[in-house]
Formats: structure tokens, sequence, C-alpha cells
């Protein structure tokens, strides 16, 4: 076989080195296309999703309570606020004076509470707050205190009584032993009650109903 010339070996390798230029242009530009995609005019939205529902419910669930809803007391005081229930009467609710102590010693005072006892064979309702709370000591004809000269934020509180139970205070009031007077409540020398077996009487009314009868107390 005849040797090739020079000028054919040239001619071969270029037609090679073309031949490798136009396929990697080709790679080349598929990937840029791949990569770059101009036709896009920006990213696809997102598919819409539903928010999910709050924890504990849904709009669907049952609607919010209003006050309406409420059985509880009306805290004007008004008894048909509480349905099926009636104000007490005074012949329905047994109210008591009770005491720590029957006797106390020249340094003790006395706390004075509140029992209340619905003979009722149905509940009822009545203001007991501290507003309708009164109690007063007595010697005699004599008024030495009473709770009212100097109280201090009254409050009203509507509370159910049910048939046949009895309640009572939990907070005793203290009478520190001296005349009141709704003018002498900040003074530290009132006039002392005497002691030395001295009796006096504790009467008490709450919710406009008072006590049938008074406690005996005696004040060494």
């Amino acid at each position: 076989m005849p040797r090739q010339s020079a000028a054919v070996y040239r001619r071969r390798r270029l037609a090679v080195l073309l031949i490798l230029i136009v396929v990697l242009a080709v790679i080349t530009g598929g990937l840029w296309v791949a990569i770059a995609q101009p036709w896009k005019t920006g990213a696809e939205p997102a598919p819409k999703t539903s928010a999910a529902p709050p924890t504990g419910g849904t709009a669907t669930d049952a609607p919010p309570t209003t006050p309406s809803d409420s059985a509880s007391p009306d805290p004007s005081g008004d008894p048909s606020a509480t349905p099926g229930l009636v104000a007490c009467e005074a012949g329905d609710v047994e109210v008591t004076a009770v005491t720590d102590a029957e006797t106390y010693a020249a340094d003790a005072l006395p706390k004075l509470s509140i029992t209340l006892t619905n003979k009722s064979d149905r509940d009822c309702t009545m203001n007991v707050g501290s507003a309708t709370q009164k109690f007063t000591i007595t010697s005699g004809n004599d008024v030495w205190w009473r709770s009212t000269d100097c109280q201090t934020d009254p409050s009203d509180q509507i509370a159910t009584l049910t048939a046949g139970a009895t309640v009572s205070t939990k907070t005793p009031v203290v009478w520190d032993r001296t005349r009141s007077a709704v003018g002498t409540c900040d003074q530290q020398n009132r006039a002392r009650a005497p002691g030395g077996g001295a009796s006096y009487h504790v009467e008490v009314s709450i919710g406009g109903f008072a006590s049938a009868s008074t406690r005996q107390i005696i004040l060494r």
C-alpha cells in the first residue's frame, strides 16, 4: 500500500478535531440548557394546602359558652338569675351567733362567727357577704361594739343554702374589747370593756335575717 502524504494526515486530524468540537458543543449546550432553563420566568408555585386546624378542635365545634349559659348566681343578688332557685325567706333560715369560748381571760379577745341553717325542704339563695353581716355586743342596754362601725371594704356574696344544711363563716370577726364608734376607728385609747366577770351578749344579723337569740360571754 502506498505511503500517505503528510497533507492527508493533516486533513484527517483536522476532521477529527472538528468532530470533537461539534460533540463538545452539543454536550455543553445541552448542559447549559438543562441548568439555566432560560425560558422559565420563575419557580413554579408550590401546591396549595389547607392550614391544619388548631389543636383542640375546629371551627365546626360547639359554639363558645356565653354568660347566659352559666348557672352561677348573679352577682347582683337577683335569685332569678339561678334557674330553679328562690331567695331565702325569714322562715327558711336560722341565724346563730357563735363564739370560740364562753369565758375569756383578761388578755383573750373574743372571736365571733355565724352559722346558718336552712330549715326548709328546698334550696334557696341569699347574700352572705360581709356587707350584710353585723355583730353587736351589748351589756344590759348599753351597746358596746358594732362590727359595722369601723368595717372596711364590705362585699356581697350570693350563696346557695342547701335544704337542711348548716354552714358557718370561715374567718371569725375579732372583738378588741373596746367601745366602738364611727369617729373613733383610728384611736388607740378607746374605752376598754370592763372585765372581772362582766357579762356581755353577742347578737348577729346577716342577709337581712337576725339571730333569734344572743350568745352570752364573760370577760375576766
